[in-house]
């Protein structure tokens, strides 16, 4: 089916009255695609529709429970207190004509649909101190107003998502297969995994299982997963579908992974990748002032290790796709997870580098803030 056909069957089945020929592709998503669609009528709001991935996630019902369970908490924690606006800071989910929140489409595939959130926009680099500030402080706050969801009440959408014991198995399996026949060439990316895996098994050592605390946190926390106002000011984090238990620290280290880069995630020139730590300053100023009202003493100390681990996982997760063959992710030229696991290696080898530095930063900020949070 033609993906005109496609979207002009869904819209039929959601409670809207987007413009089919209207839909354009939208956003730099790894996993789902996305469009933006107009409102047929000038005066109405605008739409995302997504196809979501159910090879990856193979339970939309539970997923889409989750989303909702999130959106519908947060709305009701920014209506409560007064200090926001539910419908600009939040997404709100359309729900289908049988009332629920996804459609199953004629050829077997699951689509959701938003109010599009207009006059904003996100970043895949971050440029300022300000714009990192800003991304500290949405997922701050987005961990603060979701830390009273007790663990257990979101499904695993991915199970084992950022286990990098899990990880490490995918990859050994993948060698162990060697499917597109790479493995020979990959020996120096190897090399820094075999060094580095046990350090970075630090969140699944039982003294840390027991002192750390699962929360409910986004588990993908991209810069780009951050909406920006017109005036670089924090207004929505999207992108909810992996929201399910892990530590806080997993989405710091994602965050600072994407935002201490001078250069992209899939960067080919090594030499372009430098840490800016203006960046990482302004991010941690941000996001403590949100975070350090929940943050137990043992998660800021853990803060540095999702740092160092985000960048290794997400290298070995790109390593592992390019060995199997690429059909993981979404690429866009042959070698480009092998490319995308060097920049993130390269951007992991940096940190480690930087980590003892970078922690008392951390540190620092948190006893700055102790009075005012205490």
């Amino acid at each position: 089916m033609q993906i005109v056909n496609q979207i002009a069957e869904v819209v039929a089945n959601f409670n809207c009255s987007a413009a089919v020929d209207s839909a354009r592709n939208y956003g730099s998503g790894h996993i789902n695609d996305t469009f933006f669609l107009k409102n047929a009528t000038s005066s109405g709001p605008d739409y995302l529709l997504q196809r979501i991935n159910h090879h990856i996630f193979t339970n939309v019902e539970k997923l889409t429970d989750n989303m909702r369970k999130v959106t519908e908490h947060l709305k009701c924690k920014l209506a409560q207190n007064g200090s926001g606006d539910p419908l600009k800071e939040v997404m709100t989910l359309i729900p289908a004509t049988d009332g629920r929140f996804y459609y199953q489409d004629s050829v077997g595939d699951y689509w959701r649909m938003f109010y599009f959130l207009s006059d904003t926009k996100s970043y895949d680099v971050v440029s300022t101190p300000t714009q990192a500030y800003e991304g500290g402080k949405a997922f701050g706050k987005f961990q603060y107003m979701l830390s009273d969801i007790a663990p257990g009440e979101m499904f695993e959408v991915i199970p084992n998502f950022h286990n990098i014991q899990y990880r490490l198995q995918q990859l050994s399996e993948a060698i162990a297969n060697n499917a597109a026949g790479r493995v020979s060439s990959v020996a120096a990316e190897l090399d820094i995994v075999t060094k580095y895996a046990e350090s970075m098994q630090y969140f699944q050592q039982p003294g840390q299982v027991a002192a750390l605390p699962k929360r409910v946190i986004h588990n993908d926390t991209k810069f780009n997963n951050v909406l920006l106002d017109s005036n670089d000011k924090a207004q929505c984090v999207i992108d909810l579908e992996t929201v399910m238990d892990g530590y806080v620290a997993y989405d710091f280290g994602d965050a600072i992974r994407t935002i201490i880069n001078t250069s992209t995630e899939d960067e080919a020139d090594l030499d372009k990748i430098q840490l800016n730590m203006p960046l990482f300053e302004a991010y941690v100023k941000g996001y403590l002032k949100e975070a350090a009202k929940f943050l137990e003493a043992t998660e800021v100390d853990s803060l540095m290790k999702g740092a160092l681990l985000l960048p290794f996982m997400q290298a070995v997760r790109f390593l592992t796709d390019h060995i199997n063959g690429d059909v993981y992710f979404k690429t866009k030229f042959p070698g480009h997870n092998l490319q995308r696991a060097r920049a993130q290696f390269r951007l992991f080898l940096m940190l480690n580098d930087k980590a003892s530095e970078m922690q008392d930063m951390i540190l620092t900020e948190m006893e700055s803030l102790s009075p005012a949070t205490n």
